[in-house]
């Protein structure tokens, strides 16, 4: 009986070991890869609390025919100084400049670059030393018509924001219970229950400063709370001569990173209210939110063809367009 107990385990171990091993194989498939990757999520928008205020901003600006004024967006670093134990980085985000940016385009503001000019810085000295044309060449070997450099060609800026995230507090506060308990005999069951909950903070110190004059015309700071949370049950138990140890959990913890964006967009708010001169979110009664638009959730374009019946901010929030799995108009075509 025992032998058949032990031959049964084998086989089903030998079984386990063989499908495993169908999963990855050392030898490409007709696709040339090993495996094939999971996972098939689209990709989606990625909005705050505060991304439909932004977008309202921008549908008020319109409706009202306000004239931003032009962005741009310097550093925003980060000054917690906190790093990950291991070596691996750093605890929040080094992109909150990124994040603002996409915030100002949310709200409709034109925005000039000013945090990465390393290709335009290139590309005006290959055309000061006339190395750049704009225009094919007409016949092979020959020159062609070089791009000639216009005085203020290049938009300036009429503010820029500058600041960083200021604060990383770690267990502002936290709770928690282990509960155990069971019979006295050693072979009857046992259970185990436990949770946590903990909660922390992170910071943002921003500031809206005048191009021309270097005048500091807005200074915003802001804090948010973030909550992680872990639960498990046990069970342990002889049955029949067999050891039993069951355990399930689970955990959450709100994404860092999406706090950090939160606290940019809520101060991109206030600070684009501001200069459009909106009295509050009553505001956002006044326009149409379903109007063709090249302002959304993901952020805003130019339209290089006269086509927003068909292509506009609206359907970027959409994610099952342009998704070979989930797009009958790309789906099956290659």
């Amino acid at each position: 009986m025992k032998n058949n107990r032990m031959a049964r385990t084998a086989a089903l171990v030998s079984a386990a070991a063989m499908a495993l091993a169908g999963c990855a194989t050392p030898v490409a498939g007709p696709g040339g890869n090993y495996a094939r990757s999971i996972g098939s999520a689209p990709v989606t928008a990625n909005p705050t609390p505060y991304s439909a205020a932004l977008v309202c901003l921008a549908g008020y600006a319109r409706a009202n025919h306000v004239a931003a004024p032009r962005i741009a967006v310097g550093r925003i670093a980060d000054y917690t100084g906190k790093a990950e134990a291991d070596g691996s980085g750093r605890k929040v985000t080094q992109g909150a400049s990124l994040m603002a940016m996409s915030a100002f385009a949310k709200a409709g503001v034109p925005l000039v670059e000013r945090f990465d000019t390393s290709v335009s810085e290139l590309e005006l000295k290959y055309a000061n030393n006339k190395l750049i044309s704009d225009a094919p060449n007409p016949q092979p070997n020959m020159p062609a018509e070089y791009r000639r450099i216009l005085a203020g060609q290049v938009p300036g800026s009429d503010f820029y924001i500058a600041g960083g995230i200021t604060e990383l507090n770690f267990n502002i506060r936290s709770s928690g219970f282990d509960l155990a308990g069971g019979d006295l005999d050693a072979e009857d069951l046992k259970g185990t229950a436990g949770g946590r909950l903990f909660i922390m903070n992170v910071g943002l110190d921003l500031r809206l400063v005048n191009t021309r004059t270097l005048e500091v015309v807005d200074v915003i700071s802001y804090q948010k709370q973030v909550i992680g949370r872990e639960v498990g049950v046990g069970f342990f138990d002889f049955l029949n001569g067999n050891v039993f140890d069951v355990s399930a959990g689970t955990g959450a913890l709100e994404p860092m990173q999406l706090a950090v964006r939160s606290l940019v967009e809520r101060a991109v708010v206030e600070m684009t209210a501001n200069l459009y001169g909106m009295p509050g979110p009553d505001g956002c009664l006044s326009y149409d939110p379903l109007a063709t638009s090249t302002v959304g959730l993901t952020g805003a374009y130019v339209p290089a063809y006269n086509n927003l019946d068909t292509n506009n901010a609206k359907t970027r929030e959409d994610p099952s367009r342009w998704n070979a799995r989930r797009d009958a108009s790309v789906r099956g075509r290659y």
